[in-house]
């Protein structure tokens, strides 16, 4: 009697176990993107401050990428060292272009757009990414249209009212709807004004540029990885290509020495952050939300590092909340959802046809 009652004590408990495991694994692709989103709007904040503070932007770019080759090849040795993927003159030719379009312009110009702007703004215009990349993907035939679908129409609408959203946010501030700091006459009078200053527009155009650059980006990354099946070695050669051209880049435009000089203060922590945090450690986790839950369920958690950057820039930076930056935003967040819905939509069309016809064909061969 006693073995029984221990031995179905012990089999509550493995299943028990089981159970936990279970919730654990299915739990844990979302605090991933939780935790990358909070790394995302960390990036955005510290550099600004470091920015502010009189940071090269030039030089920003290549100590990020240095950290970031270094804080990617540690990854690759641990998780990739049985990669037996040979590296071709074609794959090279792919690194040389995405540290170009990453580094020297997504980068480089996503900092200069930043100075114009606030993180808030820069993080909720950053949500134009993926309409971006469909309409790329669209043009380089890697995404089919097919208008007479529904999942096809929800993707074009969304890409539509992302856009005119990002428009409005572009021309349009409006009157703040929430600041907690006092704000000194200069900046009261220009907020006082319904739509953005020169300065502002011109950072917001930048950071379209910038994005519009990420995109292709993430478009030449996707069809690399397809033929160098090595993603975190990938990204520590493209940090390496980034290194190496941003680094060319600062030489030519920044002529001062003492630009690369690195104190014990936000210059030295922006590098670091951007390069071990963003291009080594929210790479990888990425990576394993992708392999697990695909690219449609990590896309979608993108807007929660607007919101925490707005609610950080608010309490830390004094960064005002204005009315044209809320609906633009909320116009944004609409037409990344439609866009991530219509995909998810074809996908499912998809696989009910692929269904469809394998069972027409088992029906044949019964015949």
């Amino acid at each position: 009697m006693v073995k029984m009652e221990e031995r179905e004590a012990s089999v509550g408990g493995e299943r028990g176990r089981l159970k936990r495991e279970k919730l654990y694994e299915e739990v844990k692709p979302y605090v991933y993107c939780i935790f990358s989103n909070f790394c995302f709007a960390g990036y955005n904040l510290i550099s600004k401050i470091s920015l502010d503070k009189g940071m090269s932007r030039y030089v920003l770019v290549a100590y990020g990428h240095a950290f970031g080759t270094l804080a990617t090849a540690l990854l690759a040795f641990l998780f990739e060292r049985k990669n037996e993927s040979k590296i071709s003159v074609p794959i090279l030719r792919n690194v040389f272009f995405l540290g170009l379009l990453g580094a020297v312009l997504g980068r480089t110009l996503f900092y200069a757009g930043l100075e114009q702007t606030s993180p808030a703004f820069a993080s909720a215009l950053g949500n134009l990414i993926p309409s971006m990349t469909f309409i790329l993907a669209v043009l380089c035939r890697m995404e089919k249209l097919e208008i007479c679908r529904l999942g096809s129409q929800a993707k074009i609408l969304g890409t539509v009212v992302a856009f005119g959203g990002a428009t409005l946010m572009t021309l349009y501030r409006g009157i703040p709807l929430i600041s907690l700091h006092n704000q000194s006459s200069h900046q009261h009078a220009t907020s006082s004004k319904p739509f953005l200053d020169r300065d502002s527009i011109k950072g917001s155009l930048i950071l379209l540029v910038s994005y519009l650059s990420l995109s292709s980006f993430y478009i030449l990354q996707t069809a690399t990885v397809k033929i160098y099946p090595a993603p975190i070695t990938l990204t520590s050669l493209t940090c390496l290509s980034g290194t190496f051209l941003s680094t060319i880049m600062t030489a030519i435009l920044d002529h001062k020495a003492s630009s690369w000089k690195l104190s014990w203060n936000i210059t030295l922590l922006a590098p670091i952050y951007s390069g071990v945090m963003i291009f080594g450690v929210t790479v990888y986790v990425q990576t394993l939300v992708i392999r697990k839950k695909g690219p449609v369920f990590m896309t979608a958690f993108r807007p929660l590092a607007t919101v925490i950057v707005a609610v950080m820039g608010l309490l830390i930076l004094g960064d005002a909340l204005y009315l044209g930056s809320v609906i633009g935003a909320t116009l944004i967040f609409l037409g990344l959802y439609a866009t991530l819905w219509g995909k998810e939509k074809e996908k499912g069309d998809k696989v009910s046809e692929q269904t469809v016809s394998e069972e027409s064909i088992e029906i044949k061969h019964e015949k």
